[in-house]
């Protein structure tokens, strides 16, 4: 049975993602447009699952499925949409999860709620500080329990995105007029 574990971040993080980046650039060459480090790993300070969150924009959605052998062998586990609309999501490692990648087409909506929460995370340490001891201590409740403990922090992490969301569009505003302002 797999455990709920949050450990304390790790600048290893950053590295093992850089690596996984670099194997997955080669599989995806001619199909990728970007990729990102997301999720509480890719937050410096903020206590995690030590699972490396990756998000991978593609030109064309249909074209991953083409592309789950060479994932398979790279130890990946295709589920599918899993939940969300438009999106491919991988697992890596089973139960010992190291890896999880989101693939979604450039502009999906969803590519945006992500970047939102990490740069907002980033930014604010006061709110990432509260969400790692919600994280904290929901793992302490619901040890055995992974659909509780992704519940107890799913109202948190709503509000979260919505004020995420609110402050990243006034930063592509802000930055939207300096470039009209200096061209």
């Amino acid at each position: 049975m797999r455990s709920v574990k949050v450990v304390a971040y790790d600048s290893i993080w950053q590295h093992l993602y850089l690596d996984e980046m670099n194997k997955l650039k080669e599989i995806f060459k001619g199909q990728m447009i970007e990729i990102f480090h997301i999720g509480s790993t890719a937050v410096p300070g903020l206590v995690s699952k030590p699972i490396i969150d990756m998000m991978l924009v593609v030109k064309d959605i249909s074209q991953v499925d083409l592309l789950n052998e060479p994932l398979i062998r790279l130890g990946y586990e295709p589920k599918g949409e899993n939940g969300i609309k438009g999106r491919r999501y991988f697992q890596k490692g089973q139960d010992n999860r190291s890896h999880h990648l989101h693939i979604y087409q450039t502009g999906d909506e969803n590519i945006k709620r992500h970047l939102a929460f990490r740069d907002y995370l980033r930014t604010f340490s006061g709110e990432a500080e509260r969400y790692g001891h919600l994280k904290a201590e929901l793992a302490k409740l619901y040890l055995f329990d992974i659909d509780s403990y992704i519940a107890g922090k799913n109202i948190f992490v709503q509000v979260m995105e919505i004020k995420a969301l609110d402050w990243y569009d006034v930063q592509l505003e802000k930055k939207e007029q300096l470039i009209l302002k200096f061209p």
